[in-house]
This record gives C-alpha cells, structure tokens and sequence, in this order.
C-alpha cells in the first residue's frame, strides 16, 4: 500500500495505490464537481469508445466528481457547457461541432472551462485553427501494418498530476500518433522513442502527451487511448486522472459568466 501526495491548486490530494488498482481522494474542490464526455466521430470510430467511457464514469465515481457522457454536440451552448469543469475529448474524429457549437465551446474554454483531449482527440475538426491550437497539434499518421505495436515511451517531466507516477521509462502497446501543427507553447510531459517502434514521423523529439494553458483555459492531451485495453491499465488510468484533474482547476468554469 502506497500513500502519495499531490499538490494541487492549493490543496493536497492524496491518492492510495492498492495493487493494481488506485483509489483516489477528491480534495473539497472537486466535490460535486462535472465532467462531460463527448464522443462523437464523423470519421474513423474506435472500439474502444464504450470501454473508455466506463473508465471515465468510474473514475469520476470513485474520485468524487460526476461524468456525463454524450455524443450529442447540441450539449455545446453557454447554458449546456456552464455545468462542467472540463470536457473530454474522447476518440473524436472529423468535423464534429457546427459553427454556433464551436462558439459557445471557445466561450467557454475562455471562461475558465477545462479541455481533456485522449487519442483521435486530435484528428478532430482540422477546418477549425483554435482548436487545433486548443488541442496542441493534429494528427498527422500512423505506422501500419500492424498499426497496434508495442514501442518506448519516455517521461520528460514528473512536475505534474498526470506524469509523476509514470516511469522515467516504460513499454506499452497502442497506436503511436505522429503530429503536425505543434504549438510550441506545449509543455510535454511523455515523449515516444521513435526507435522502439519504427514508422515514426516526429523523429527525436515525438511528443505523445502534453499540457498547456491556453485562451483562457486548461488543456491536457494523450496520444494514448486506442485499444480497449488502455483503459484497463492502471499506469494509463492514473496518468489520465491526473490530466482530468488539471483540466478541472480549482474553481468551476462558469464562476466568471
């Protein structure tokens, strides 16, 4: 049994590793606190939407803060998006906000609202420049043949919720994004060795999972996430909580409407 302290916004969250579970403590800020889960895709659908979903619910229920899951963009108004802390992005892909619905989303990210982008997040509304800056970069590729494989990531930056349980080094299968359009704003937390895999795009500095402040808001993203059995992977569920805890902040998105 492993206690570890996290200091965020002020106050100290204490997480409980239980092998190979993690049991978190929602610090008061998070108390009642939403998030919504948006997994609409126009292009390409991953299978692992519905395990990905479940893990967000659970995680929510055993962090204590709440998880609404939708595909429906309708959900992005001022009114819709004022109840949430953060919005995940989980495997969305193509043109999946019409123009008044990216506009109550850059309103809200502008008010405080929290973005957590997982996967395919980034092959997403291409025809939309703030987005792609929201996110921090747009897809670019992937090696196929096989497209799932095993390959080295490698941890940049322990300093935050979602990297500071990760290994200096560590294995892990999935599919391996390759980006284009990368802000240099970023703050990388996981880069990939390009070499442990082959068919890379990036070269020596691949990125695979970042943050960022950005118009406003919070941003975290992670290229990892497209097999179903990511979301069962403790070291991959304890990186994600930490990357939804910093899009969530300390004070509710809609505190300054």
């Amino acid at each position: 049994m492993i206690m570890q302290r996290i200091r965020e916004a002020g106050a100290v969250v204490l997480l409980l590793a239980v092998s190979p579970v993690v049991v978190g403590f929602a610090c008061p800020e998070q108390r009642g606190a939403r998030v919504l889960v948006f997994s609409k895709t126009a292009g390409y659908r991953h299978s692992s939407i519905g395990a990905g979903t479940a893990a967000l619910q659970k995680m929510g229920r055993e962090n204590g803060f709440e998880v609404d899951a939708t595909e429906d963009a309708g959900r992005f108004t001022a009114e819709g998006l004022r109840q949430y802390r953060a919005v995940v992005f989980l495997n969305t892909t193509g043109d999946v906000l019409d123009s008044a619905q990216q506009d109550a989303f850059e309103r809200y990210v502008r008010a405080g609202g929290g973005y957590v982008g997982i996967h395919s997040a980034t092959d997403t509304e291409y025809d939309w420049p703030w987005y792609g800056k929201l996110a921090g970069a747009y897809f670019a590729g992937h090696p196929g043949n096989p497209n799932v494989r095993k390959g080295t990531f490698y941890t940049v930056d322990k300093r935050h919720p979602a990297s500071e349980a990760l290994p200096d080094r560590f294995e892990r299968t999935d599919e391996f994004y390759s980006f284009k359009q990368i802000s240099p704003a970023l703050h990388v937390l996981v880069k990939i060795d390009e070499t442990s895999y082959g068919g890379g795009g990036n070269g020596e500095n691949h990125p695979m999972a970042w943050y960022h402040a950005y118009d406003g808001g919070r941003a975290f993203y992670t290229a990892m996430g497209h097999t179903e059995e990511s979301f069962a992977e403790p070291l991959f569920l304890a990186h994600l909580l930490g990357g939804v805890r910093y899009a969530m902040g300390s004070a509710p998105a809609g505190a300054s409407r």
